[in-house]
């Protein structure tokens, strides 16, 4: 297992904290995954931060015959590869999904249940190298949700789901760990495909009272990388001037 150390900005480009927070490759999450009992632990890259374990990880949802699979193809970085020929996907799903785990409380230390906390879950959709259109919400403070809940000891594949909206509110504010697995087709805004090849980027943090004390991110590059569209050479300079147009209003205004 590999372990680094990541600041303000991971070298995928994407904004986690201005605290230094270690992160863990091709690790496993506290405690065993417990979203299905097809599933496997491990590949996870992972932060533990204030008591605090969020956990990322790529997985090939799709094999050729359109099964899942336990292959997560990590790169050992918080990068993960997978090709478009190894997956048959209905057309609209990608071949891959990103799986995540969120321990509010993974080593005793803290005392936060789940919903003692809020998250940030952002999905890139921008298949360049750059972070661009982005899909951003809170995966655990909202009415409904089908994810697995457990907490420490809860073993593989035998998580709590919510039947209902009295059940999940019970279930946020009683356990510390929850986990479930999404596809790039569940969120995707308008006109987009989820079997377009690329590079997309997937972070998660918790804050305590908006203060960030955990947070990870991954890269899923899915076949070719198409180049960014380079800005018109004359864009930035209107932007500047706009931006110059509009303090100059703001300092005649006062």
């Amino acid at each position: 297992m590999k372990i680094t150390l990541l600041s303000t900005t991971l070298a995928l480009g994407c904004f986690l904290s201005t605290s230094v927070m270690a992160t863990t490759f091709d690790a496993n999450v506290t405690s065993d995954v417990i979203f299905g009992s097809g599933n496997v632990n491990g590949g996870f890259t992972v932060d533990q931060s204030n008591g605090v374990e969020i956990g990322l990880r790529g997985k090939l949802r799709y094999d050729l015959a359109g099964n899942p699979q336990n292959i997560f193809n990590s790169n050992g970085d918080g990068t993960y590869t997978f090709d478009p020929a190894d997956s048959v996907a209905p057309a609209t799903r990608s071949a891959f999904n990103f799986e995540w785990s969120i321990n509010s409380d993974f080593d005793g230390t803290s005392g936060f249940a789940l919903n003692d906390l809020t998250y940030l879950l952002s999905i890139d959709y921008d298949p360049t190298i750059a972070i661009g259109s982005t899909v951003d919400f809170d995966p655990i403070n909202i009415p409904f949700a089908d994810h697995a809940f457990g907490n420490n000891t809860t073993g593989n594949g035998a998580g709590t789901q919510a039947v209902n909206l009295a059940g999940y509110t019970a279930l946020i504010s009683g356990s510390n760990l929850v986990q479930n697995s999404w596809n790039l087709g569940f969120f995707e805004p308008a006109g987009f495909d989820p079997q377009t090849e690329g590079f997309y980027t997937i972070s998660l943090s918790a804050f305590d009272n908006g203060r960030q004390v955990s947070g990870t991110s991954i890269g899923i590059q899915f076949g070719d990388v198409p180049s960014p569209v380079p800005l018109p050479a004359s864009l930035p300079l209107l932007l500047g001037a706009i931006g110059g147009f509009g303090l100059l209003r703001r300092r005649k205004k006062d």
